[in-house]
């Protein structure tokens, strides 16, 4: 309790300078009563920090700070115990009314007032008699065997003891007296205070790994939006472009066959109009026949050929596949990505301490590759005993870090990074849970969440796993590690096509790279992981 007394100030909101009622954590991670930070909010147009300023612009959602909430409570005990008064003790010789004692006698087992008290203070026989502060229920302070007064403590049984007991039950015991005892109780009281440090940090470390994870999610909401928004209006303007030509070649063609009726039209119509000046046989005898009118089109070299709309869906769509290409280009990581990250690469040199028995590792610790003999090595609490896997010597506790490794030939493997004090005995689930974060490569039939798996199968360990389509099988795999951003991606160092990414990552220990090549079999041959230099744009490691 007097820790929390001791941070009382740091209990304080900084809005009403008041001990938190309902504290709840903002975005940013300040912390306030529920009720100030409404009502500040409610009042502001713009939503922001009141301690950092930071502006939002949508309300954000509170979170309730579960730590400050117990941590308040606890001080409002304390405080309430505190200000309660302690019971008034009254004399036990004097009548009624009784007054207030002055001290408590644990041979007489009562408390006395001043004017009670003098013969204790003048009377020889009484004057041995053990006085102390006033106190209620004094049967408290004997000891239920001996009824003689609790003056020592014992550090063995961890109790209160009499004389008597000191030299009986508790003889060769570590004793102490009550004023030793106590002064015992500071350590105590800072190793409640160094527990209630750790769930503080702890409780901020997690709040901090829930934060970069909706960051994280934010960022990757958006980019997916913007993307599949650009990508939805390159197909609606193709569709709408495809329309549109489709509508001008019919209103072409409508326009020429109508031109070519209405010739047609009036031509005829001047020829049935000559016909029909006279149908008398002698009238038509007397005019002879009639010549054609000057003007008539010789209709037998005229055809109408509509303009054809064959093949344009497919014309359409095939450059709507180059737009949204194009489009995707724009959107998907870029290729030169992986050179930079390329600039954060390390030396790699197996660590022969944590191998598994069956893995063998060449003399300049780049290779390894799984045998079937299972070689006479120590059982240190470092090495995988179940887990076929090895470990880099170094670990790394913050920064980024890359590596590559040569995959070419290995017909399963698993590749990535793990907690540098990880158990590694016993069959292991590489998920990010359980502090591995890996991709694996599988080449035969395996049972999966009740799936079947056939061929060659490129998986993240998710929970639960995760297939990766990739275009091609890597040859070379390059893995990079952002600690403070709580990133570990995977690419083919050869295409520089990004693989795989874990984001969000919440490390709190060293991290280190990890390696399983392929296992064993008759009648296979299975290629060793290779460590590889990593070649830089200018051309060094």
């Amino acid at each position: 309790m007097s820790s929390l007394r001791a941070c009382e100030e740091q209990l304080l909101c900084s809005v009403c300078l008041e001990v938190f009622s309902e504290p709840v954590s903002t975005p940013c991670g300040h912390n306030f009563c529920k009720r100030c930070i409404s009502q500040a909010w409610d009042n502001d147009a713009c939503c922001k920090c009141p301690l950092c300023n930071r502006s939002y612009a949508s309300r954000p959602e509170l979170w309730v700070n579960a730590l400050l909430c117990e941590m308040v409570s606890e001080l409002s005990v304390e405080k309430s115990s505190r200000s309660t008064d302690v019971p008034e003790v009254l004399c036990d010789a004097c009548s009624e009314p009784k007054l207030k004692a002055l001290k408590s006698c644990l041979v007489c087992l009562s408390s006395f007032c001043e004017r009670h008290l003098q013969p204790h203070l003048s009377a020889p026989s009484l004057k041995k008699h053990q006085l102390m502060e006033p106190l209620e229920n004094l049967e408290d302070m004997l000891c239920p065997t001996h009824q003689r007064p609790l003056e020592l403590f014992c550090s063995t049984d961890q109790s209160s003891v009499c004389l008597m007991c000191s030299v009986q039950e508790h003889k060769n015991h570590e004793l102490l007296s009550l004023e030793e005892a106590c002064e015992s109780l500071p350590l105590a009281q800072e190793q409640s205070r160094h527990m209630v440090e750790q769930r503080r940090l702890k409780a901020q470390e997690i709040q901090h790994c829930l934060k970069l994870s909706e960051t994280e999610n934010q960022k990757e909401v958006a980019s997916g939006l913007q993307a599949f928004t650009a990508l939805i209006e390159s197909a609606q303007r193709h569709r709408d472009l495809f329309l549109e030509q489709l509508q001008e070649k019919q209103r072409n063609n409508r326009k020429q066959a109508h031109e070519l009726l209405h010739q047609l039209q009036q031509e005829t119509c001047e020829l049935e109009r000559k016909l029909s000046l006279s149908t008398h046989p002698l009238h038509l005898l007397q005019r002879g026949p009639a010549p054609p009118p000057a003007g008539l089109k010789d209709w037998s070299s005229v055809s109408f050929e509509p303009q054809t709309c064959e093949g344009s869906a497919a014309r359409a769509l095939s450059e709507l596949e180059t737009s949204l290409s194009e489009e995707l280009n724009k959107h998907l990581p870029e290729k030169n990505h992986l050179s930079r990250v390329q600039e954060f690469a390390v030396d790699v040199t197996l660590d022969p301490d944590t191998a598994h028995p069956k893995l063998a590792l060449s003399e300049d610790l780049k290779q390894v590759h799984h045998t079937d003999v299972k070689r006479e090595v120590p059982d240190s609490p470092q090495r995988f005993d179940a887990g076929v896997c090895v470990l880099r010597k170094q670990s790394f506790s913050s920064g980024k870090f890359y590596f590559e490794v040569q995959v070419k030939g290995s017909m399963e493997w698993d590749l990535g990074v793990t907690r540098e004090f990880m158990s590694r005995k016993g069959l292991i689930n590489m998920t990010p849970q359980n502090g591995y974060w890996c991709i694996w490569l599988r080449n035969q039939t395996h049972t999966w969440f009740l799936n079947q798996m056939h061929g060659d199968w490129y998986v993240a360990g998710t929970e639960p796993p995760v297939r990766l389509p990739l275009q091609r099988c890597p040859q070379k795999v390059g893995v990079f590690v952002d600690h403070g951003a709580g990133l570990v991606s995977f690419y083919d160092a050869d295409s520089a096509d990004l693989i795989y990414s874990f984001t969000g990552c919440c490390f709190r220990d060293k991290l280190v790279p990890l390696f399983s090549p392929s296992r064993f079999k008759k009648g296979t041959d299975s290629a060793p992981l290779v460590i590889c230099s990593v070649e830089t744009e200018s051309g060094g490691n």
